[in-house]
């Protein structure tokens, strides 16, 4: 028993362990306050696994015995099987199709009876950040070949690409964040510039009417021949980049923009990201209509930007101390939907004010500044990649989701790391932290 309770303390780093802890706990008590109501048996409700508190604490728990087990583990054996854990990934994405239940709009998660739902996009960010820091270690992987980028690209994005298959597009941009893993080793920052340029692109097609956007690029092809027009003399590749990129812009306005928004997402999700930019959308059929109206209602409502103007007035009126866990109105009187998921910072800010926002989310700093830390004192390449896919998760949710709940970003429905209710979340988001702490308490072996 000694040497086991030795295996799992040595070499741990415990402050990540402390705050998988506390966030879990906070988490908890968030679905407590958003949940419980005046009359309910505290003590029946932990206890009978009917409500969504004991439900997480359950799943906490379980978290906690998944922990262990990977303390436990040989750090060699992520590296050993990180490339069976994609695959098996990738074969659950594949059972989604044939066998999915349609919830809320999305067709990616598997029932098992009442009982269990598995998320498989979800569950996936692991298996891919595994994948990914295994093909980044290989001695004959040179990144800084163009070959090189593309596999780690298609490792990336054929989970994302199945993810958006499945009506899952929150997820599927959450795969996103592993272009940081890529560029922490060496992917060049032209391509950041690019796919920043890219998301500028699409904001501009949906704010300014498609002649006078045209115009604009139009206009800024011919500045930069003119700037260039010395350079262009002596070679005549950079007119064609010009010619080319013009192209391309035009091609993403005209073309690529209005089918994405036609075809791969869903008109709910099209009214959110209007909704953002503050445009109306106007649904192109009566079918459309149906769906952004029954997505957005809530106690009568059809505005499918019912859920951040009430997680606003949740959080503002919090003020700076907050009215109290158990005396928020708009949290405990069901005004914000999905305030137990989605929307459980705004459970936060009016419980606890701005004051407790700031510590709230001060805690979540300190882990990814520990993540990172932690990444750049490895030895290992794999382990050095692993914990940047880590960090970078868990920046890109926590971003995301607390931008959406205060209205700085489109609702794109994913849950806040340990936080927000679910299983799959809070087991994926454990299993992630705590193969990161087993890795780390072996930094002093090369695993490559």
């Amino acid at each position: 028993m000694n040497n086991k309770n030795s295996a799992i303390t040595k070499g741990t780093d415990k402050s990540l362990i402390w705050l998988w802890l506390i966030l879990c706990l906070i988490g908890i008590m968030s679905i407590f306050a958003a949940t419980y109501r005046d009359g309910d048996n505290v003590l029946q409700g932990f206890i009978s696994l009917k409500t969504d508190y004991s439900r997480q604490t359950l799943y906490f728990l379980l978290g906690g015995v998944i922990g262990i087990f990977i303390l436990l583990t040989d750090s060699k054996f992520f590296t050993a099987t990180a490339n069976l854990w994609y695959a098996f990934g990738i074969l659950l994405l594949l059972l989604v199709f044939p066998f999915h239940s349609r919830v809320k709009g999305t067709e990616s998660i598997i029932r098992f009876g009442n009982a269990f739902q598995l998320q498989p996009a979800d569950l996936c960010k692991v298996f891919v950040n595994l994948a990914l820091a295994k093909y980044l270690s290989r001695v004959d992987t040179d990144f800084s070949k163009a070959r090189s980028q593309i596999i780690a690209t298609i490792i990336v994005l054929t989970p994302a690409a199945f993810s958006i298959m499945q009506k899952e597009t929150g997820l599927a941009l959450v795969y996103f964040s592993f272009f940081l893993v890529m560029f922490r080793e060496g992917l060049s920052p032209f391509v950041l510039i690019i796919g920043f340029s890219f998301a500028v692109l699409v904001v501009a097609t949906l704010l300014l009417e498609p002649n006078t956007l045209a115009l604009i690029l139009t206009g800024i092809a011919v500045a930069a021949i003119y700037i260039l027009r010395k350079q262009i003399k002596r070679r005549r590749n950079i007119l064609f980049l010009i010619i080319g990129i013009w192209f391309f812009c035009v091609g993403v306005q005209r073309f690529v923009v209005p089918f994405a928004f036609d075809h791969v997402l869903q008109p709910y999700q099209v009214k959110r990201i209007f909704d953002a930019i503050g445009k109306d959308y106007v649904p192109k059929n009566a079918e459309a209509a149906l769906e952004i109206e029954n997505s957005g209602k809530k106690k009568g409502s059809n505005n499918s930007n019912y859920n951040v103007k009430q997680s606003k007035i949740a959080i503002g009126s919090g003020g700076v101390v907050g009215k109290g866990l158990l005396s928020g109105t708009q949290t405990r009187y069901d005004f914000v939907p999905e305030q137990r998921t989605d929307f459980i910072f705004c459970t936060i800010g009016e419980g606890f004010g701005f004051a407790g926002s700031v510590v709230f989310l001060g805690i979540y700093l300190i882990l990814l500044m520990r993540i990172v830390t932690i990444a750049e004192r490895q030895r290992s390449v794999f382990s050095r990649c692993y914990a940047y896919g880590v960090a970078s998760v868990f920046f890109f949710h926590i971003a995301i989701n607390v931008g959406f709940t205060i209205g700085l970003a489109p609702v794109i429905g994913i849950p806040l790391p340990f936080v927000s209710y679910g299983g799959t979340s809070l087991l994926t988001f454990t299993t992630m932290l705590f193969i990161l702490v087993r890795l780390d308490a072996d930094r002093q072996m090369v695993l490559r």
